[in-house]
């Protein structure tokens, strides 16, 4: 028998050593205009929202307990599969079940099962998880869910790390809460915590639809401090965003001319 070692699926870290960067003033000041008039398009956090295929072969005791979960008719019935049902599976075979779920966007069921491990050891500290659950109830626009999520980790004394900052940018972003998006970015940068790649995109490509060109130049000005390649990024994402732009107009001239 071969046995082979491989990093721990348990592993992760509290917080990070992020540079405290400079503070930038800009959004201090700046409100976002509001425009009744305006429908903000929200370009959301992933390229698509189409189920996708499991990243692992779930385990024959997972799938026998998610069919139970979606048997359950009550909150009592979901009680007795969890307490009857997890006691027997692996830590991997939990963690693949509530993946599998979220991409099937079974809310009310990832709800139910994260409410029941979020305190067991292994679990409480693992931020992937808060992060997964927040970009759950932020495409379902449960704003209310997301932000108790959040402040339920900074209030275990655990530090949000760049993807649950993202994730929680993205949710506000989706509610039609432009304003509080940029608070949690001016929140994420006072932090220590550095935006990436997707922070940014996420950010620019709505203020664009918006008509918000001041602030997306402050974010763009942002870009060469915490992105790699900035000139080459913000080209990209200007390109994207012109192509979008151009194809909604022929469809609304197509539309129109019918």
């Amino acid at each position: 028998m071969i046995l082979k070692l491989v990093p721990s699926l348990w592993s992760f870290q509290i917080s990070q050593n992020y540079r405290h960067p400079r503070l930038d003033n800009h959004f201090s000041s700046i409100n976002v205009k509001r425009n009744s008039n305006r429908n903000m398009i929200v370009c959301g956090l992933r390229k698509s929202y189409a189920k996708k295929p499991p990243s692992r072969v779930l385990s024959k005791e997972a799938i026998q307990v998610i069919h139970s979960l979606k048997l359950a008719k009550s909150d009592e019935k979901l009680d007795q599969v969890l307490n009857s049902s997890f006691t027997r599976l692996l830590k991997v075979d939990v963690l693949d079940l509530l993946a599998e779920l979220q991409r099937q966007n079974h809310s009310h069921l990832c709800l139910k099962v994260f409410n029941f491990i979020r305190e067991e050891p292994g679990y409480n500290t693992l931020l992937s998880l808060y992060s997964d659950m927040i970009l759950l109830h932020g495409r379902n626009k449960n704003i209310d869910m997301a932000e108790e999520l959040f402040s339920h980790v900074t209030s275990k004394g655990l530090k949000p790390d760049t993807r649950m900052y993202t994730e929680m940018i993205g949710a506000y972003i989706r509610a039609g809460m432009m304003e509080k998006a940029i608070e949690i970015y001016r929140s994420m940068k006072a932090s220590g915590c550095s935006p990436d790649r997707l922070t940014f995109m996420i950010l620019i490509r709505n203020l664009e639809r918006i008509g918000e060109h001041e602030l997306v130049a402050t974010l763009k000005e942002e870009c060469y401090e915490y992105v790699e390649f900035p000139n080459k990024f913000i080209k990209e994402v200007e390109q994207k965003h012109s192509g979008k732009t151009e194809m909604s107009q022929s469809r609304k001239k197509i539309s129109g001319g019918r």
